[in-house]
């Protein structure tokens, strides 16, 4: 299989849709929802500073999607266990980090871009 990596690609556990980001934005508020992807990624409105300067450091471009508008191959790969972070490569979708990993990251960009660097190593994807 090819490992060489095209995208990183972050699905969110919210829908995209208006009532989808409304009802997660109240539901996080009152501890009835959480996303550990949304919470490195975002405010309590709009894309985080940090965020786009940590992903800046990523050697390819990273993308984001909702549960509700992943691409097809993308929703086979996660299986329903969002948030997640998978790589697509020439050979594939490959899984890099799922809910527990990004859950470790507690919230700080920094430290998702360096277990994304970790896991590309890992599966050995150029």
């Amino acid at each position: 299989m090819d490992r060489t990596l095209q995208r990183l690609v972050g699905v969110y556990d919210a829908d995209g849709t208006t009532l989808g980001e409304l009802s997660y934005f109240v539901n996080a508020r009152l501890g009835r929802a959480h996303c550990s992807l949304c919470d490195i990624t975002h405010g309590l409105v709009r894309e985080r500073s940090d965020w786009r300067t940590a992903r800046a450091e990523l050697p390819v471009e990273f993308v984001t999607f909702h549960r509700n508008d992943q691409p097809d191959a993308v929703r086979a790969s996660t299986a329903g266990l969002l948030p997640a972070v998978v790589a697509e490569t020439d050979g594939g979708v490959v899984m890099l980090l799922d809910h527990d990993a990004l859950d470790e990251c507690h919230g700080d960009p920094g430290v998702l871009v360096e277990r994304l660097r970790q896991a590309i190593g890992d599966h050995d994807l150029r």
